[in-house]
């Protein structure tokens, strides 16, 4: 299948009616005299380009052990790494399209994995696209001489493509929902109010609409120049190797973070959040962390997360016999997800909807822990990327479910439950779709 787009023809690959054009450039490479640049527009090419596989991902490392034997993060090199992916039924016209922002702290992860193909979005009738951006500090460090936030502006970039381009495979570009997990989620938390009308809808799971400040960044942005013994300038930074720079990145623990844009959260689309409901056993659990929490380092990590006194009695006493580990790790994911969500739904008057995925897999004893959904979001249950999180027997009526839901929500802005109201109603995905209302309130209310 060839389609005409504003820079030249792409030939895509047809799969049982469903065609996925694979590694398509939306910016220039952010290489040479672009690196540490905002995203250059593509140049035009002549002929007919190929777009039969996935293109480069940005610069990074894998995820450490033992996250690497649960999270796929296949690299693939090349400087032409800001490109993105677009699943569309043939013969498609103005479909519900779907942007998807992938995960990883912002310095791991990219579209590549087979969790995120977009066939049964498109299957179901939505074009899906899925997009890189720039990772770590060539995405989303500080410098005195370049343009904040990299890595947004590279979504932003990717965002006008969709605009300008997505009609060609039969979207509709005035029914874009933007979606993302984690770091996916955090950037569409800060696309709210930077997104400039290029989408009428978003999702955000599993992650807070959160920035770091300024100060924060450029301390992080010195730390990797004392490792290089360079000045902690972009020019400076772009002299460096490639895998000099990753070196260092690896060494300094830091995590990265957007710099606040602006965000007035005046988003007045419709908004489905949603988290996990035990998000912090994919870390906790198979680094033996959760075992090594004694009652003292229990106490220290309170005082070190500012979590008050009433909400860990509250929350020790709701779990009798759980290790302090468990109870340390169930506040820290209230306090960093869903109480930030909860109260984001609140300060919208209307037309936003909460999840809860509570499936619990038995995989290395990790319950509904951070990412687990995301196979069921795609239905994509069957690929070994999503295997190794779910084990094999993950149940197929939960994902049909879950990704009717997002379908539904694109193509109409109601995913099948009540919006949210002072009721507090939140659609449980567990072993059954389940609608609850203000699910542990009490310990919400304690923070």
């Amino acid at each position: 299948m060839i389609v005409e787009t504003v820079s030249g023809r792409v030939r895509g690959q047809v799969v049982d009616g469903i065609a996925a054009f694979l590694g398509l450039p939306y910016a220039r490479p952010p290489f040479g005299e672009l690196r540490f640049r905002a995203p250059s527009p593509v140049e035009p090419w002549e002929g007919v380009r190929d777009a039969l596989e996935y293109g480069p991902t940005a610069p990074k490392r894998p995820y450490p052990p033992p996250l690497d034997r649960l999270l796929a993060d296949p690299a693939v090199p090349g400087d032409d790494c800001l490109n993105l992916n677009v699943w569309t039924p043939v013969g498609a016209r103005d479909l519900p399209v779907m942007v998807w922002i992938h995960g990883g702290s912002l310095r791991y992860g990219s579209s590549v994995p087979a969790v995120y193909d977009g066939t049964a979005f498109a299957r179901d009738g939505v074009v899906l696209v899925s997009i890189n951006y720039r990772l770590g500090i060539e995405g989303f460090g500080l410098f005195p001489d370049a343009p904040a936030n990299l890595g947004l502006l590279d979504q932003l970039a990717a965002l006008r493509w969709v605009r300008d381009h997505i009609a060609a495979f039969g979207g509709d570009p005035g029914n874009v929902t933007v979606f993302g997990e984690s770091a996916g989620a955090i950037s569409v938390g800060a696309l709210l109010s930077v997104g400039d009308g290029l989408f009428r809808r978003a999702i955000m799971q599993s992650g807070p609409p959160d920035t770091v400040r300024p100060a924060a960044a450029r301390r992080l942005t010195r730390k990797i120049a004392r490792r290089l013994g360079v000045p902690a300038t972009a020019a400076a930074f772009a002299d460096v190797d490639r895998e000099r720079l990753l070196d260092a990145q690896a060494a300094v623990r830091d995590g990265f973070g957007i710099v606040d844009p602006g965000m007035d959260r005046r988003f007045e689309g419709e908004l489905m959040v949603g988290y996990n409901s035990e998000e912090y056993r994919l870390w906790f659990v198979p680094s033996g962390l959760v075992d090594r929490i004694g009652p003292l380092a229990f106490t220290l990590a309170r005082l070190k997360y500012r979590i008050g006194g009433r909400a860990a009695g509250l929350y020790r006493a709701r779990r009798p016999g759980a290790k302090p580990g468990e109870v340390l790790g169930a506040l820290v994911t209230d306090k960093v997800l869903r109480v930030p969500l909860n109260q984001l739904a609140d300060e919208r008057t209307s037309r936003t909807f909460m999840y809860e995925f509570a499936w619990r897999t038995p995989v290395q004893n990790l319950g509904a822990c951070h990412a687990l959904e995301i196979g069921f979001v795609f239905d994509t249950l069957r690929t070994a990327d999503v295997v190794a999180l779910t084990g094999p027997d993950a149940p197929q009526p939960l994902a049909d479910a879950m990704h009717a839901a997002w379908v539904s929500f694109a193509r109409t802005g109601d995913p099948g439950w009540p919006a949210w109201s002072v009721k507090r109603p939140v659609m449980r995905f567990g072993v059954e779709p389940e609608l609850v209302y203000a699910p542990q309130d009490d310990e919400r209310t304690a923070w």
